[in-house]
């Protein structure tokens, strides 16, 4: 045993990445390929000035790894951080600097920025963990992708707002108190924007008073840690607030997926910090030109070098950690084409990255899915690598369904393969014991997510109003293909919002009825807008908030959301192929107005798909026929013949009726006689089953 500056010491763990407790002291180990040198140094909680500095002895080095066991410590007595010493080339993508505090790449928990917006120095360091959270003997989900409805949110926001009526706002703790809620309304899975570890604070600035953040998370700082902002008492629960979370959203049925950024981090291009990947091994993390400048395909200022070994090892570890450490059900990746791209930036035919992920057997019962493009101009969706594990946001989707809802009659075609489960981009279906995925299991519908507008908004704005975000409104998508109903922005005319929110409920009903997993934004259900912004990623107020006295506001279309979300639950025919029905009914169809009519035309003002199979669970066909008329009159439809005993009902009739209904629960549905007349802008749903 050896000792440096009073603390006993011996070398350690080289095989165990990161700082690990141990019943004698800590274990902490890091790597550095072109660093020369490498120095533990330990804080005092929330001190600035180290109380000791380690340097590793040489012969505590592996490789490249160095690794030492330091006796004596308790973790809640320090934080630690370290140095790295090594040649300085920028020329060269060499940016090593002995005096730069630098996170531990593998940090558990990071400190430095407890308060929201305020960072409260120049470095982070991290803090040592125990592991001893009991999850019981609940088993790993094996639900398939098209048996999720994805429910998509942002921590903070969710629950921020006042009328949210949570005792901690903005937290794991408070997205917790909603987990009734989020029952009620029937989703199965959560879709979380980024929890990681990041700086929202990094490009803070003022706009006409308001103080703008990267508030969405999109700027990682540890890949390891959780977002210490979003716990709601740091020292009672430190990582186990989030695990408590995902354990009561799993008791409750629900998955959750973490949307995760691997395309680039918060220490951006050349005028960025060092805190961190720059410091232990620029050349080796990030995407370099020869010139020792940054790549920037994710639009952020750098870009992960992901394809390198060292940058895969570490990568794969993470999500490892992740599954294991806190049972996550599935990752989103974020610009994922950058995955998929080498060090010089053109892309693999066989990424390794893709293809590690694919097979590792941790995660072999998770859900991959691909936002399958990247800011460099790579568009993947239909065709991202490794598909056949991957699942993929699809993009054609909401373009098609956009523009089709709203009345641009030649998307026709795209938008009832999209309707069909989008088997002109991803085939048939195929699945197989490896959870490998094709044809709609490897489709992710949406028609809004965070990024872009709300649904409400899609169907009040024809341009984006992103003023706010303080760049003269250039931000932002201009390709949003939505419709204001006639006024833009706030109106209190009567005819407008009734066709605003028929559009919204026609957008609800589609969705719902594709093959594919749904997926919609937190908000979309009661209404909520950003009031134009199709950009707010920097709002932290209450354009990015939801407000929840639109759930009472607009109760009637929360209970049509439910109902919808019920009604795909209860049709397994809508998710996934089944035996062949009884009364003779193709498996799955594409109509004209008239249902005999399987070809419709390339500018179709109204068109209808079926989806028929025989559901073993109940004995009975299951029977389901979707009628879309974007068009401004009515128009009369014809249905599928069925045999003598079965007969079509209406349960989902967008326009209401005189009552204003607009769904039928089973046993209330109206009996529909071979036709029907669908009202302008209307969504139709026929169930068919025995008389």
């Amino acid at each position: 045993m050896d000792e440096i500056e009073g603390f006993p010491i011996r070398p350690g763990l080289f095989d165990v990445h990161g700082a690990m407790a141990l019943s004698v002291g800590v274990n902490f180990t890091v790597h550095t390929h072109y660093g020369t040198s490498c120095t533990l140094l330990l804080f005092h909680r929330d001190a600035s000035t180290p109380y000791a500095r380690l340097p590793f002895p040489e012969a505590y080095k592996i490789g490249d790894v160095y690794s030492m066991i330091v006796f004596g410590l308790d973790i809640e007595d320090f934080e630690y951080a370290y140095q790295i010493d090594g040649p300085y080339e920028p020329e060269n993508g060499l940016l090593f600097n002995p005096h730069s505090v630098l996170l531990d790449p593998y940090a558990r928990f990071v400190t430095g920025q407890r308060i929201w917006g305020n960072r409260k120095s120049g470095c982070y360091h991290a803090r040592v963990i125990k592991d001893g959270f009991d999850w019981g003997d609940a088993p790993q989900s094996t639900r398939t992708m098209s048996d999720l409805v994805i429910y998509e949110l942002h921590v903070r926001g969710f629950t921020y707002h006042p009328s949210s009526g949570v005792s901690y706002p903005g937290t794991f703790a408070g997205l917790m108190e909603k987990i009734p809620y989020l029952k009620e309304l029937g989703i199965n899975a959560v879709e979380l924007m980024p929890i990681f570890e990041f700086d929202e604070a990094i490009n803070a600035r003022e706009v006409d008073g308001k103080k703008l953040l990267d508030y969405w998370g999109y700027n990682t700082v540890g890949f390891f840690a959780p977002n210490t902002n979003y716990i709601s008492d740091e020292e009672a629960n430190k990582d186990n607030e989030l695990k408590v979370l995902i354990k009561a959203l799993h008791d409750n049925g629900i998955e959750v997926i973490l949307d995760v950024v691997f395309n680039h981090t918060a220490e951006g291009n050349e005028k960025g910090p060092t805190f961190c990947f720059k410091g232990f091994d620029n050349k080796v993390y990030y995407m370099l030109t020869p010139g020792g400048n940054y790549y920037n395909f994710s639009g952020c200022g750098n870009t992960l070098n992901c394809n390198n070994p060292i940058v895969r090892q570490l990568i794969l570890e993470c999500l490892r950690y992740w599954t294991v450490s806190y049972r996550i059900d599935g990752f989103r990746f974020d610009l994922a084409s950058i995955l998929g791209r080498h060090e010089d930036g053109s892309p693999l035919n066989n990424p390794p990255l893709l293809e590690l992920l694919a097979t590792d057997p941790i995660l072999r019962n998770v859900k991959l899915i691909a936002e399958a493009w990247d800011a460099g101009g790579l568009y993947q969706v239909g065709k991202f690598p490794a598909s056949k594990r991957w699942a993929e946001w699809n993009g054609r989707y909401r373009d098609s369904l956009r523009a089709y809802l709203k009345g641009d009659y030649w998307h026709s075609w795209e938008a009832s393969w999209s309707i069909s489960g989008s088997g002109d981009l991803y085939g048939g279906f195929y699945s197989d014991n490896n959870n490998n995925y094709a044809g709609y299991n490897s489709c992710v519908n949406f028609l809004t997510c965070h990024d872009g507008f709300t649904l409400y908004d899609l169907y009040s704005y024809n341009e984006k109003h992103n003023e706010g975000n303080g760049w003269s409104n250039t931000d932002g998508s201009n390709d949003n293909r939505s419709w204001n109903c006639g006024i833009e922005g706030d109106t209190d005319d009567p005819d407008v919002l009734r066709l605003r929110f028929r559009m919204i409920r026609n957008a609800c009903a589609v969705l719902m009825c594709s093959r594919g997993t749904p997926m919609f934004l937190a908000g979309d259900e009661f209404g909520n807008t950003q009031y134009g912004n199709n950009n707010a990623y920097c709002q932290d107020n209450e354009i990015s908030w939801l407000d929840w006295s639109l759930l009472d506001r607009n109760r009637e279309l929360f209970e049509f959301f439910k109902f919808m979300i019920a009604y795909r639950h209860k049709h397994p025919v809508i998710r996934k192929m089944l035996p062949d029905a009884v009364c003779g009914m193709e498996p799955l169809l594409t109509h004209n107005v008239n249902a005999e009519e399987v070809f419709i035309p390339g500018d179709a003002r109204t068109l209808a798909v079926s989806f028929a199979g025989y559901d073993k669970a109940t004995g009975a066909d299951d029977l389901v026929y979707v009628a879309v008329n974007p068009h401004w009159e009515d128009v009369r439809i014809t249905l599928p013949a069925l045999t003598p005993s079965q007969a079509w009902y209406l349960s989902v009739n967008t326009y209401g009726d005189e009552r204003n209904r607009y769904c039928y629960p089973e046993g209330q549905e109206v009996r529909i006689e071979h036709e029907f007349i669908m009202r302008p802008r209307s969504v139709a749903v026929f169930t068919g089953r025995d008389i």
